[in-house]
Parts: C-alpha cells; structure tokens; sequence
C-alpha cells in the first residue's frame, strides 16, 4: 500500500509547497503553511457530455449574447450591486459575518423567483431552512432544497432537476472526490469553486455561493478564491443594528461602487429605498454633538448623522473610539483642529458614531465630524437646517468634493436650509429652496458656524 501524499498550502495565497516553511514565498505571509493530503486530480467530465466541454476559438465579432438576457432577482437592491442581475454562467460569491442575513438573503430570493432554484445547504438541515422560509411568509413550488456537500453528487441533482440558478450555502463545506483533504481545506476549497466555475461556463447557469469570513473582516480560504469568481459581495453590518449594507468588492459585469441597503426585520429582509429618512433622527430639539453629512455611496446620495462625545480623561490617556468612521482618520483631524483651530483635544476623550451602524469611507463626511466633535466640546448644538459636504486637507483647507449635484438634490429634498462646502466646490445650478455655504479654511468655518442664520 503506497504511503499517503501530502503537500504544504498556504492558507493565505494558496500556494503549495513540499515541505513547512515558516514564510510563504509568494505572499509572505508568516506561519500560514498547512499540511493537507493530496492525490492527483483524478478526470472527471462532472455530467458534461463532450459535445458541451468541446470548445473552438471564434471571432468576438460573432459571439451573440443576445439569447442570454441577464437573470432579474426580484430584489431591486442586489440588482442594482450586480450591475442590473445576474449575467448567465457566472459565479458569485457573497461573504459576511455569522449571522448577518446572508443564508436568509439567499433564501429569500429563491422563494421570490419564479423559475427553478436550487437551493444547496450544507450547514443547515432541510427543516431548518423551511423554518426560516415560514418566518419570511413566503412559499415557492420552484424552490428546491438539498442537502449535500459533495461536488460530484450535487451536479448529479443539477443535471436531473435542471434548475435555472443554484445557490451553496456554504463554499467552505463542500468537499470533492478528487482530494483527499478535509472540508473547509485550502486544495478542497478551490478544487470545488474550480468544478463550479466550470460547470457555470459551460452550461451558462449561474451560481452564488455564501463564503465564511475570517476575523480580519476577509473571506476564508486562499486568496486566489476571489480571482477564481466573478463577483465578490460583502454583507456589512452591526449585528446590534437592523441596517445591513451589501457592498461589490470585484463585479466583472458592473460597477463595484454600488450599496445595497436593507432593514433586518423578523419576517426577513426588508429593501430600503430612501435611507435618508431612517438614518436621521426625529429629534425635533437641536443636540450638541450632532452634524448631518450629505455622502455619496456609489450613486446613491444618502444624509446621515455624525455623533460625536468630548469629555475630559479620567484616566490620564485620552480615548480615542469610533464606530463606522475610521479611527485613523479621526487622529488626523483631531490634529487639524488642535493645530489650525487652537482647540487643545489631546487631553480629552472622544467618541464617534455613525448612527444606523453603517460604515461610511467618503472623505467629505470629514467637515461633519469636525462640526459634531466642535459642537460636544462647546456644549452648543449646531444650528437646524445645516449639513455638511467637504473633506479636509492636513493644512486645514476645505477640499473640493465629487458628485455635489446629488449631494444638493437630496439634502434639499429632505428640507435642509444650508449646506456648507468648500470655496473650491463648482456648482453647476444654484439651488432654489437651500443655500450653499463656501469656505476655504476650517477657521473661517469655525467662526460662523454658530452665529444665528435667518
């Protein structure tokens, strides 16, 4: 009996060596080497005939891609991030943390859907995923649900049920013939994704797969995973909030600057279509530590509201915390207001918070930051009606921001009197119903930003 073969795989990058080292050449990545059981791959067609894995060169003038309309998901936000819906054969891998809505997100589709969709699980049992589908009110006859991680034995059931799109709930689950490796192991992960991308090509049938992620916020297994797919999709969030944002990292067929926003609710996830409105809040009485940022996420125009806390450290060393902002870029402009504006911060704490639990990396939220962190250091809420759009330099100047047409629409749609830019900021039409506010220096911002306005 020949001795078993085994291989060292870099769970970072892949790459496979034949024996331990401490650093992965490739991605120098340390300690990330993991000893697997390998075998060769052994030829397996996966249920295509010959006639289907033949394939000629043909000119790209002659390829018609008129009879492969892409596939509407019913779901107008996770259309919107694909790029209009699902392209015919591609493969879509959709990751995020334990209990953020991916499978219930999944699942919802495929009840909405009036075609065939097969529904793959190889965490949950078929009574589980019926419990669920009861608690989002809706019943399908085209669903169907299986059970399975091996490879081979789940394109057996898609070529008997011939579903129009299948969905595997997880990546990390499933395991193929043709490595002798543990599920969830770097070979076994992209030997699977590697028979499911092919078998998405060659039969134009599209595939989303759920994949774990680590606790570095990227998804699990080698990095050329993510090369492998078409389309990689993050679902962000806080479980402590009802806000999920679904967010395209890598979209081969569309845009990667478009969100996706939904509201989780018991009976499953619900699209939110002006989240505007739900980030504000109601408070009918201004609050110090307040400020309203007119961002930009993708194309979507969104106003959210920046909560900021400055209190003297009890402790000695100042906190610095920050939630759904980054907290670097808070040091900076902590440093620009102590150094520009003459406001002494290093002794204090201070506290940010994005509210709806979101995440927001535009640089002209950084003008409202700066208003809320002013306004809690003062103790005098900034005036109603105002709201901010401008990123700041390290010098202290307001910059020029993208998109400020939008910016305008929505913040004069939701009622705001002013908007404060930058003297840089082009407008192409003055607004009727909001005044826009131009300066130049934070100092200049500073000093009248709360003088009484009429």
């Amino acid at each position: 009996m020949s001795s078993l073969k085994t291989a060292f795989f870099c769970q970072n990058c892949g790459t496979h060596y034949p024996k331990w080292l401490g650093q992965c050449g490739s991605c120098k990545e340390w300690n990330t080497l993991v000893e697997e059981i390998i075998e060769n791959p052994k030829k397996k067609s996966l249920g295509l005939s010959k006639s289907q894995t033949s394939s000629k060169p043909i000119k790209v003038t002659e390829i018609d891609t008129s009879n492969n309309p892409r596939l509407n998901l019913k779901d107008e936000e996770l259309n919107r991030v694909l790029g209009g819906g699902v392209v015919p054969g591609s493969l879509i891998l959709i990751g995020g943390e334990p209990g953020i809505g991916k499978s219930t997100l999944l699942l919802q589709i495929s009840l909405l859907l009036n075609i065939r969709v097969l529904y793959v699980s190889g965490e949950e049992s078929q009574q589980q995923i019926k419990r669920r589908a009861d608690r989002i009110n809706s019943n399908s006859e085209s669903c169907f649900v299986l059970n399975e991680t091996n490879v081979e034995k789940i394109i057996q059931h898609v070529n008997s049920i011939k579903p129009e799109l299948i969905i595997i709930d997880s990546v990390q689950t499933l395991q193929t013939d043709t490595i002798d490796s543990s599920p969830g192991s770097v070979s076994q992960i992209k030997e699977s994704t590697s028979h499911f991308l092919k078998y998405a090509k060659k039969t134009h049938l599209p595939v989303i797969m759920v994949g774990h992620i680590t606790k570095d916020g990227g998804i699990a297994g080698p990095k050329i995973l993510e090369h492998m797919v078409d389309v990689v999709l993050h679902f962000e969030g806080d479980r402590n909030h009802i806000y999920r944002i679904l967010r395209s990292k890598k979209n081969r067929f569309g845009s990667t600057a478009e969100i996706g926003i939904y509201e989780m609710l018991s009976d499953g996830l619900k699209q939110v279509n002006n989240p505007s409105e739900l980030l504000l809040s109601d408070n009918k009485e201004p609050l110090s530590g307040n400020a309203i940022s007119a961002t930009i996420e993708g194309i979507r125009p969104i106003m959210i509201e920046i909560q900021a806390l400055v209190s003297t450290a009890v402790y000695g060393t100042p906190q610095r915390s920050t939630t759904g902002f980054n907290s670097k870029r808070l040091n900076m402009l902590l440093a620009v207001l102590e150094k520009k504006a003459g406001f002494n911060l290093g002794t204090k704490d201070v506290f940010l918070n994005i509210t709806g639990g979101i995440k927001i990396e535009d640089p002209a939220i950084d003008l409202a930051v700066i208003a809320a962190i002013l306004s809690s250091n003062i103790n005098i809420p900034v005036p109603k009606g105002i709201c901010f759009a401008a990123e700041i330099g390290l010098s202290g100047e307001l910059r020029n921001i993208s998109k400020i047409d939008q910016r305008i629409n929505e913040a004069e749609k939701l009622g705001f009197k002013f908007l404060i830019v930058s003297k840089a900021t082009k407008i192409s039409k003055v607004p009727k119903k909001i005044k826009i506010l131009q300066y130049s220096r934070i100092e200049d911002l500073i000093k009248n930003l709360f003088k009484e306005r009429g």
